[in-house]
């Protein structure tokens, strides 16, 4: 299920609206991750470095198979091989993944979706105890050059009580992820 508002501008123009490693580093994507879950790769933007930064695989899944497509290359440009790809749609299918097999999950600017406790009930049941759940998204309290229009942006707030009905704990509060996003950490316990 395509998740609404979210046509993807050049690759160009995407990739000047992030600080990468910045985002990375904040939200704890490091050495100390074997096995991550990316939902929705897009062009890769966060997954080339995540793969870089973690001891195991990167798991990433979109439903669109351009994005997928243009992943894979880019990661074979660069040489990296430890990222698994899946063409498919985790909100009708789930990820396939074992339970407990994840140690983190990426959900970044995806929870915009209709349905992002759905998102969030497939990240618990992937994770291992004390795994983790990053979050990115545009922030709604400015204007910003690009993201899902601002009635459909999740707040803090929101995200933070999706989270707890998931049965996640507030591992890190929100904090402004410059210039455009907000990020959060979750935690299962």
């Amino acid at each position: 299920m395509k998740v609404r508002d979210s046509g993807m501008p050049e690759e160009s123009l995407w990739a000047t609206f992030f600080d990468i490693k910045n985002i990375l580093d904040k939200l704890q994507v490091d050495e100390t991750v074997n096995n991550l879950l990316e939902v929705g790769c897009g062009y890769g933007t966060f997954t080339i470095e995540a793969a870089r930064r973690i001891n195991g695989k990167l798991y990433t899944f979109d439903i669109e198979q351009e994005m997928i497509d243009f992943t894979q290359i880019k990661s074979s440009q660069e040489n990296i091989k430890n990222i698994d790809f899946y063409y498919r749609d985790i909100i009708e299918n789930g990820s396939g993944l074992p339970s407990e097999s994840i140690d983190y999950v990426m959900l970044f600017n995806i929870l915009h979706h209709d349905k992002p406790q759905e998102l969030l009930t497939e990240a618990n049941n992937v994770l291992a105890t004390n795994g983790k759940v990053g979050i990115i998204h545009w922030r709604t309290d400015i204007e910003t050059p690009r993201g899902p229009a601002m009635n459909i942006r999740p707040t803090p707030d929101q995200c933070i009580e999706w989270a707890k009905q998931a049965g996640f704990s507030i591992y890190q509060s929100p904090q402004i992820l410059e210039p455009y996003h907000y990020g959060l950490i979750l935690q299962k316990f």
